[in-house]
């Protein structure tokens, strides 16, 4: 079979029938951190437009939003926030957020991105997890009150003044930064932060941090469920982010010319690296609308900031198209974009190509643990190559796909999902065990079922566990039932994923009750709220005698979901 190299040792297509490929290594891996990949682009475009927070009333150029990253780098400094500590960010989409990725990079503390959905279990497993030294939170978002969480995990607030908090539930975590300007006890504002900054402003020590720090650094920490039931910290390093955000633009044709419409959440791999990175690397304006994904406000920054870029997974498109006033909106400016999270379906993405005049837009796979991309069409790929797989292989990465013993399958065979490369991770935090498990020989074990066609072309077919994915957010199974075991009442309980019209998969959760026991859906789904996040909260309960086994005693959750797809009467969309 003939192969298609784009560089030396590029092998674009499978060769010898098996399903293997390898990327270009035509544009060389940066060595920048994050702080000099975005100094670079701030001397190419300082007058640029480069963010617009819509609900917020901000529009800075690359040089007014380097200046503020100064800004707040320097009061973390003046906290005594240091090279490789900890700082949590706790928020929707606001600037203090994109301002707080930037800052912790330019003196090298690691982010650490919590998701805004977090309640009270979650977010305290989180921060002490990785230790978190500072947390920047917002005041609330939705029904979620952070602020209160957070005096409710640390009362010690109360009587501790800001910097000096040693909370018995919180050991690690010493500041509170708050959004809003409330007076709040033993809480600092985050724009006293910025005041400290403005007065310790010194951009030189800043350079000569910059200077001491590595590509190969930790600069980021997401989490990700897990078997285990807890989540576990993917741990990734500049090089990780940069680089995978540069070759993300590459393939949507992305540049200094160019708007981002920006709806996915920034907490997220897909806002923090497939917009807000990829936009730096070529100083594209990032436009975010809102603090959440809203279908109006997103179709209204797309048109009325003349947008020419926008991101989604398969639920926001869907729910734009389906906008009432969508026929109102002047999209003639669109040309390309992302869609990616979880699979597409195909009718959607015509519908996007041909009603939003996205005729470049692109898929992408990947995962938190590889930076996250692996694969993405291109602004040139046929458009059912673009509808019905995720692309093709990324630069300077390798994949293979497996059988249960390790061998490469035939091409067109479905197997695991390995990935090898400068994306893979440095690893989960404090767990050197899962780590091993997950990373064997470079290679990153996704746990994804997929297929390689002969032109290398994949396709995700399933996952080898039971993970499954509602509107973008991965959900582990696991981590449900072990909080719901929690329940007196509840004897024993597996969780499955059910086709969804609106989310691609809705939670479900079929119980067996303890001996004499009753209960009903909304007394379960009370006792998670406000403990796990809304998203995880089963939708479908079914109160059942005994779960279906195998001979050796394992649960089948495919006979469950298959029972409930027909109970149900549920449809399951065709997807890539």
């Amino acid at each position: 079979m003939a192969t298609h190299s784009l560089g030396e040792g590029a092998l674009i297509e499978p060769k010898d029938g098996l399903s293997y490929v390898r990327g270009s290594t035509d544009n060389p891996l940066s060595r920048a951190t994050v702080g000099e990949f975005l100094r670079e682009t701030v001397a190419r475009f300082p007058a640029r437009p480069a963010v617009v927070f819509r609900e917020q009333g901000i529009r800075w150029t690359w040089q007014e939003f380097s200046d503020e990253v100064d800004v707040l780098a320097s009061g973390l400094l003046a906290l005594g926030i240091e090279k490789g500590d900890r700082v949590g960010i706790w928020s929707p989409n606001r600037v203090e957020w994109l301002l707080t990725q930037f800052a912790t990079a330019r003196i090298g503390a690691i982010l650490v991105n919590i998701n805004p959905a977090y309640r009270l279990a979650e977010l305290e497993y989180a921060l002490n997890k990785v230790g978190c030294k500072a947390i920047i939170a917002a005041e609330r978002f939705k029904t979620s009150m952070y602020l209160e969480m957070l005096q409710e995990l640390a009362p010690e607030l109360a009587t501790q003044a800001p910097g000096e908090l040693r909370a018995a539930r919180l050991p690690d975590l010493r500041y509170v930064i708050r959004m809003c300007d409330t007076d709040t006890p033993g809480m600092l504002s985050f724009s006293d932060l910025v005041e400290r900054g403005r007065a310790s402003l010194d951009v030189a020590r800043l350079d000569a941090i910059g200077a001491t720090l590595s590509c190969d650094d930790p600069i980021n920490i997401q989490f990700t469920s897990g078997t285990t039931g807890n989540p576990k910290g993917a741990t990734l390093t500049h090089s990780n982010v940069v680089n995978n955000a540069r070759y993300i633009a590459i393939a949507m044709r992305l540049s200094e010319q160019d708007g981002l419409c920006i709806p996915v959440p920034l907490y997220h791999c897909f806002g923090m690296v497939l917009a807000v990175l990829a936009c730096v690397s070529v100083g594209a304006n990032m436009v975010f609308p809102g603090e959440g994904f809203d279908p109006a406000a997103t179709l209204a920054a797309t048109a009325e900031e003349k947008c020419t870029a926008l991101h989604g997974v398969p639920t926001m498109f869907i729910a734009e198209l389906d906008h009432p006033d969508f026929p109102s909106y002047d999209f003639s400016r669109l040309r390309t974009g992302i869609m990616a999270g979880s699979p597409c379906p195909i009718e959607t993405m015509k519908k996007v190509v041909s009603k939003m005049h996205l005729s470049e837009i692109t898929i992408a796979y990947g995962m938190t643990e590889t930076s996250p991309v692996s694969f993405q069409s291109s602004t040139t790929d046929p458009l059912d190559k673009r509808t019905t797989t995720v692309g093709r292989i990324q630069p300077h990465l390798e994949v293979k796909i497996v059988d249960p013993l390790g061998n490469i399958v035939p091409v067109g065979e479905t197997g695991e999902l390995c990935t090898r490369g400068y994306s893979v991770m440095l690893g989960y935090w404090g767990d050197e065990a899962k780590t091993r498990e997950s990373i064997i020989d470079g290679w990153m074990h996704t746990g994804d079922l997929a297929t390689l066609d002969s032109e290398g072309y994949c396709n995700i077919v399933g996952r080898l566990k039971d993970m499954l994915i509602r509107g973008g957010e991965n959900i582990y199974p696991r981590e449900i039932e072990e909080f719901l075991f929690r329940h007196p009442k509840i004897q024993s309980v597996q969780v499955f994923g059910v086709p969804d019209s609106k989310y691609g998969e809705e939670v479900c959760a079929w119980v067996v009750l303890r001996a004499g026991e009753q209960s009903t859906r909304e007394e379960i789904q009370q006792f998670c709220q406000g403990q796990i996040a809304h998203y995880k909260i089963p939708r479908y309960i079914r109160f059942v005698d005994e779960l279906p086994m195998t001979v050796t005693g394992k649960v089948q959750k495919f006979v469950m979901r298959e029972r409930m797809i027909g109970e149900l009467q549920l449809k399951q969309d065709k997807t890539a």
